[in-house]
């Protein structure tokens, strides 16, 4: 899939699937699959760095991580993140920061917000060759204002806000908008009013398209189910019986066995 591609499935009723992917193994596993696009997310400084916010994910970080993904992904599209205040200090520390992730081999850049003051940013970096999605409702990096990760859009104002800022941000050149967790009527409204594709998360079945974060989609971990979560595997559960497995066979000397020995 490429950048391009976005409008056409959207135009063709076609849903957009997009996963987030932190590692070259992983990488390597999506690119055999049929997603179309993977997401190198600041969700990563939660999942695989144990942080409990994306908040401290940094573009050091975001850059590492990208260059793993974008070497096993191919051919999918590679978008990565850029994190907390990495976009808001001036416009030529935010291009820095884009090179460095478009080097480490993003072919689109996903920020979070949709203030006017960002829309500025998103139009001058697109006005720059770059793809920019945008994302809205549940903003991580604002957790702390937000006050924790709750239901956005719920009054009458927030979703005319809401709906306002996606309008925004098309204007501004996003090539695709993400909206987490916003009530299922207004992600239907929202979409059906945009040229651009939507990808949900925690915002219903009326998106053009869903993303999910990895070790939640394959049921790695057990202390996060929020309500929107299908855990389409139970990865914990028989890597943790392969790990015991093994460490058994080592203890009862069954490992490594004639086969395994040069």
């Amino acid at each position: 899939m490429k950048v391009t591609d976005f409008k056409r499935k959207k135009q063709r009723c076609q849903k957009i699937s997009m996963l987030t992917c932190y590692d070259y193994p992983s990488a390597k596993i999506a690119a055999q699959s049929t997603l179309d696009c993977v997401l190198v997310g600041d969700s990563v400084a939660m999942t695989v760095h144990g942080f409990e916010t994306t908040v401290m994910a940094t573009i050091d970080m975001m850059c590492l991580h990208t260059a793993a993904v974008a070497r096993g992904a191919q051919p999918l599209l590679v978008v990565s993140d850029l994190p907390f205040l990495s976009y808001q200090a001036s416009r030529s520390i935010t291009i820095h920061n884009v090179q460095r992730l478009m080097q480490a081999g993003a072919q689109a850049i996903k920020l979070e917000g949709g203030d006017d003051t960002t829309c500025q940013t998103i139009s001058y970096l697109v006005k720059a060759g770059i793809a920019i999605i945008g994302h809205i409702g549940l903003t991580p990096q604002a957790v702390h204002q937000l006050g924790g990760y709750t239901i956005q859009g719920k009054s009458e104002p927030h979703a005319q806000r809401l709906l306002e800022q996606a309008q925004a941000l098309e204007h501004a050149g996003c090539c695709a908008l993400v909206l987490e967790c916003i009530p299922a009527t207004l992600a239907h409204t929202i979409t059906q009013a945009l040229t651009i594709p939507t990808i949900g998360i925690g915002a219903g079945n009326h998106t053009d398209g869903q993303v999910l974060v990895w070790h939640d989609m394959l049921g790695m971990q057990d202390d996060f189910k929020p309500k929107f979560l299908k855990q389409f595997a139970h990865s914990k559960s028989f890597t943790l019986q392969a790990i015991n497995q093994y460490a058994q066979a080592v203890r009862n000397a069954s490992f490594p066995a004639a086969e395994h020995t040069y």
